[in-house]
C-alpha cells in the first residue's frame, strides 16, 4: 500500500464522528445543478446557463455561510458573492483568499462554519463528496439531459432521502434545459 493511496484512503479521518458512524448537522445543507449524467462541470466552468437556477442559488444562499474547494472559489467571475461568508476549503498550507477564511478539512470547515441556521456546500466534486454523508438537506437542480464534463456529484442513495419540494420547469424561450428544482431532507 502507497503513502499517497493511504492518504486518499484515510482522507475521510477527519471526518466527525459519533459512535463510529457519521453524524448528520442538520445546519449543512448542498447545493447544486447536476446533469442527467451526474456531470457538474467542464473545465472549471458550469456546462450551461439556467438564470433560474443562478436566481434560486442567489435567493437561498444569501445571507449563509457558503463551504467550497479552492477550484470552486477561483471560478467565481467576480470574486467572493456579496452578502455571503465563504470558508475555502484547500490542502495548501498557507493559502489565503480576499473575503475567505481557509479550511485545511472537513472538521476545519464544520467548525468554522460553527452553529449557523444553515451552511450550503456549493462545490466542487470532491467537497460534495466529503460533505454528502454529512449533510441534512440537499437542493438539488436536475438538468434533464447528458453534458460533457470532468467534474461530477457523486452518486446518492435516495433510500437515506426524502423529497419535500419539487418544481419542473419546461425548456423554452427563458431556460435552454428542462430542469427539475428539488429539496430533499435527510430521513
Amino acid at each position: 500500500m502507497t503513502a499517497t493511496w493511504r492518504k486518499r484512503h484515510d482522507q475521510r479521518e477527519d471526518i466527525p464522528a459519533a459512535d463510529g458512524e457519521e453524524k448528520v448537522w442538520k445546519n449543512i445543507s448542498i447545493i447544486a445543478a447536476v446533469a442527467d449524467n451526474r456531470v457538474i462541470g467542464i473545465h472549471n466552468r458550469l456546462p450551461w446557463h439556467l438564470s433560474g437556477d443562478l436566481k434560486r442559488f442567489k435567493q437561498l444562499t444569501t445571507g449563509h455561510t457558503l463551504i467550497m474547494g479552492r477550484r470552486t472559489f477561483l471560478s467565481l467571475p467576480s470574486g467572493p458573492l456579496p452578502n455571503r461568508r465563504h470558508i475555502v476549503m484547500t490542502t495548501r498550507p498557507g493559502a489565503t483568499f480576499e473575503g475567505c477564511e481557509t479550511a485545511g478539512s472537513v472538521r476545519e470547515a464544520l467548525a468554522l462554519a460553527g452553529t449557523e441556521d444553515e451552511c450550503f456546500v456549493i462545490g466542487g466534486g470532491k467537497v460534495y463528496a466529503r460533505f454528502l454523508p454529512l449533510a441534512g438537506k440537499l437542493y438539488l437542480t436536475r438538468i434533464h439531459r447528458e453534458f460533457e464534463g470532468d467534474t461530477f456529484f457523486p452518486e446518492i442513495d435516495f433510500n437515506h432521502w426524502k423529497a419535500v419540494r419539487s418544481e419542473r420547469v419546461e425548456a423554452g424561450e427563458k431556460n435552454e434545459y428542462a430542469h427539475t428544482f428539488t429539496e430533499y431532507v435527510r430521513i
